[in-house]
């Protein structure tokens, strides 16, 4: 808990169309009192997001087109860099994720000293994920663990608190996907010697709108990802 306490926490939110979530998810932050700077990166955002978060007094980069949910958090990740943060802790705006378990986070890298920690949501049987989505984040589970010899329950995750040598290295051209940041990442981090594990957390239904999983979207997801494990096992760092 101390070192969650002592430390320069940047939490960024990347969000699209969020107008109805944005401010919610702002307030619960600073509620739990755990950190109080925030970054909104509005990724192309067509409807009040941008304003939403501004009005709630957080500092907000805007995108001009919607670059993609890993576009938004490697912008996170080099503003955290260039203003000096110690951590990232990245949360997803629709209000899936619960603030108050960040310490939790905390707790979990430093018991295992882990560049990165994945809060996981399949332990917490209140959470129900979508079939297609569960299906792909049992093939990722599988594939994840034949690569680095680890389990990981919930390689989907977007709940995650990373260390300012993993943000640096994440945040530098093609190491970060502008799309689907998921298993690809864990498996990316592990070739380059960055220890990731996962902890327990609480997350809840999305609030209101819909889900870049939502329709066809999960089937296109597992595609785009199986194709991006396999460029990032064959690249050349």
């Amino acid at each position: 808990m101390q070192r969650c306490l002592d430390a320069r926490i940047l939490v960024v939110l990347p969000a699209y169309n969020e107008e109805n979530n944005i401010g919610g998810v702002i307030d619960k932050i600073r509620t739990h009192n755990v950190v109080n700077d925030i970054l909104v990166v509005d990724d192309g955002s067509t409807d009040e997001t941008e304003l939403v978060a501004t009005n709630k007094g957080v500092e907000v980069i805007k995108h001009t087109i919607n670059l993609g949910y890993g576009g938004a958090l490697q912008t996170g990740f080099r503003f955290a860099l260039e203003k000096g943060y110690d951590y990232v802790v990245t949360l997803d705006s629709d209000g899936q994720h619960d603030p108050q378990y960040i310490c939790n986070l905390f707790d979990a890298m430093q018991e295992t000293t882990a560049n990165v920690v994945i809060g996981c949501r399949i332990i917490d049987q209140n959470y129900r994920m979508g079939f297609a989505r569960r299906i792909g984040s049992f093939i990722f589970s599988f594939i994840t663990m034949l690569y680095t010899g680890k389990r990981f329950t919930d390689p989907t995750s977007g709940f995650q608190l990373i260390d300012k040598k993993a943000f640096k290295y994440l945040s530098k051209g093609d190491n970060y996907p502008l799309d689907y940041p998921d298993a690809n990442i864990i498996i990316l981090l592990h070739k380059n010697s960055f220890t990731v594990v996962e902890t327990p957390v609480r997350m809840y239904e999305r609030r209101s709108g819909k889900s870049m999983h939502s329709g066809l979207k999960p089937v296109i997801y597992v595609l785009r990802m199986l194709l991006s494990i396999a460029m990032v096992i064959l690249r050349r760092d």
